[in-house]
Formats: C-alpha cells, structure tokens, sequence
C-alpha cells in the first residue's frame, strides 16, 4: 500500500494555503493591533446584523469559548458591544459600534492592496475561481 504524503493531502494543503494567506492580512491588520480572528468578527457585524454568540462563532469559524474572549476584548476597546435583540429581549446579540466601524474604514485600503497582491501573484481569474471552488467545496460538504 502506497503511503500519502502531506503534500497529497486536500486539508494539509487547504491549511498551509490558509496560514499563508493570513501571514499577509495579519500584517495589514498589525498596524491596528487588530488579530485575524478579530478582523473577521468586525467584518461580519459590518453587515449592520446583531449576531448571536453561536450564530457569529459559526459564522467567523472560532470556537464559542475563544469567541467569547475575543467579543470581551472587542467590547472593552469600544470595537462591538452587546445589546439585546429587538425581535427576542431575552436574547443578547453582538453589534459593530461606530469605532469598530470607523476601524474597518480605516483598514480598507490596506486590506484592498493585499487582495491585489494576492491577484498579482496567483492571478485575477484563478484567484476569483479558486474563491468560487473554494465556497462549492465548503457548500457541499
């Protein structure tokens, strides 16, 4: 039986992909002393949505436990606070704050000049189909 390297292996290459990437936005980010998990929690909210706690750790791909520590940290800078959901009193969301908002802005320059920079390394079109292949795969599993 022939033994697969890792380099044959779809999640180990998906990985070192994913920490190559986010060596890059992380250093746009580190200006703003912002981490990549942070960034993604922000960007979500940016939708103008109040999250649940289990809808935003689903959505950003962070364990409830770590987000929760990630929201506090976020919360104390002024970057999110917690309200209650209008539609359910009883249930607490998360909301983008007008700094976390003004942060986002802040950043959007920087994080536009990686995606070039990603587009001009890997190329336009494949970057696009890869993103496209990338979200079937996700949907279909």
């Amino acid at each position: 039986m022939e033994t697969m390297g890792l380099t044959s292996s779809l999640a180990y290459l998906l990985s070192r992909a994913e920490r190559t990437v986010n060596r890059g936005l992380a250093a746009v980010l580190a200006g703003e002393q912002l981490s990549v998990e942070q960034w993604r929690v922000l960007q979500t909210l940016a939708d103008g949505s109040g999250y649940s706690m289990g809808d935003l750790a689903e959505t950003v791909l962070i364990p409830h436990p770590t987000l929760t520590k990630i929201v506090d940290r976020l919360v104390e800078s002024g970057l999110v606070y917690r309200g209650h959901d209008p539609a359910d009193r009883r249930r607490v969301v998360v909301y983008l704050a007008d700094r976390g908002a003004q942060l986002l802005g802040r950043l959007d320059a920087g994080l536009a000049e990686y995606h070039r920079h990603l587009e001009r390394v890997y190329g336009s079109e494949p970057t696009r189909r890869l993103m496209q292949e990338l979200s079937d795969l996700a949907d279909k599993l």
